[in-house]
C-alpha cells in the first residue's frame, strides 16, 4: 500500500472556494479502481491547514489517478489557492 500525504496551506479568503473544489476532487478519487481511502482534513489548530491523506493499493493506482482527469484539472486550481507550494509526501508502511 501506498500512503501519501499532500499538505497545503490556503489563503484565508479561498478556504471555502478550496474545500468545495476538493470535494470533487476527494469523491472521484474515492471512485477509483485501487483506492483504498481519501480524505480531505482541516487543521484545529490553523484553519488554513488542509491535508490530504490518501491510501492506494500499488504504485500503479497512484499513477492512474494522477493522470486522471479530474486530477489533472482541479490539482492546478488548488494550488494557485495555495499560499506555499504543497508539502507532498508517499510512504510505505512498515509492517510488522
Amino acid at each position: 500500500m501506498i500512503k501519501i500525504t499532500a499538505k497545503l496551506i490556503v489563503k484565508e479568503e479561498k478556504i471555502d472556494e478550496f474545500q468545495k473544489l476538493a470535494g470533487e476532487l476527494v469523491r472521484k478519487s474515492r471512485a477509483e479502481e485501487g483506492n483504498v481511502s481519501y480524505s480531505l482534513n482541516q487543521s484545529i489548530q490553523d484553519p488554513k491547514i488542509h491535508c490530504f491523506i490518501e491510501i492506494w493499493k500499488d504504485e500503479e493506482a497512484v499513477e492512474s489517478h494522477n493522470a486522471s482527469e479530474h486530477f489533472t484539472r482541479i490539482l492546478p486550481q488548488l494550488g494557485a489557492m495555495g499560499e506555499v507550494p504543497a508539502d507532498i509526501q508517499l510512504f510505505r508502511e512498515i509492517e510488522y
